[in-house]
């Protein structure tokens, strides 16, 4: 695994200043960049402790749900994505955890997302202000290991050149 450890940090931090963080397949965080602080401000750190699980993170009341400005559209798409994943895997902990997501806040629910938008953006309060982003997915898909094809790299985007400039400010510092 040396050698994807290698990858995976040079991934991160080269995605500086903006966030980015490596999941497993069951959603639990394995790393993040120094950026992703930006996304935690608040979050309680017992949701941060191992095994830190990021759709907790995201939509749990002690996380990142009570400053996510879109929350309802968010959670859609995170949820939308989770049961994706239990469709093709049927795994009994990605069902366990979209049980669990049912008792969390749901936010306004905008009914998809709007005609012009072609992602779901991710809209925050932080003490930079709101900051919006979007995010990719990247996974190893000519893994030859197979723990390595069960990482991905969610990397986040300014969706918005006032996000751009708060976060380029911050990494200044």
């Amino acid at each position: 695994m040396a050698p994807v450890r290698e990858v995976i940090e040079q991934v991160l931090s080269a995605h500086e200043p903006y966030p980015a963080v490596v999941v497993d397949g069951h959603w639990n965080l394995l790393a993040s960049n120094d950026a992703v602080g930006a996304l935690l401000e608040g979050v309680s750190p017992a949701l941060l402790e191992p095994p830190a699980n990021v759709l907790r993170i995201s939509l749990h009341p002690d996380g990142m749900a009570p400053r996510i400005v879109n929350l309802g559209e968010w959670r859609g798409h995170l949820l939308q994505r989770l049961r994706r994943q239990i469709a093709l895997s049927g795994a009994p902990e990605l069902v366990a955890l979209a049980k669990e997501a049912q008792d969390w806040p749901a936010g306004d629910d905008p009914g998809g997302l709007p005609a012009q938008e072609i992602v779901a953006p991710l809209r925050l309060h932080t003490n930079r202000g709101e900051l919006a982003f979007f995010s990719t997915i990247t996974t190893f898909g000519t893994a030859v290991e197979i723990t390595a094809s069960e990482i991905s790299i969610e990397s986040f985007y300014p969706a918005d050149r006032a996000s751009a400039a708060a976060l380029a400010s911050t990494a200044s510092r």
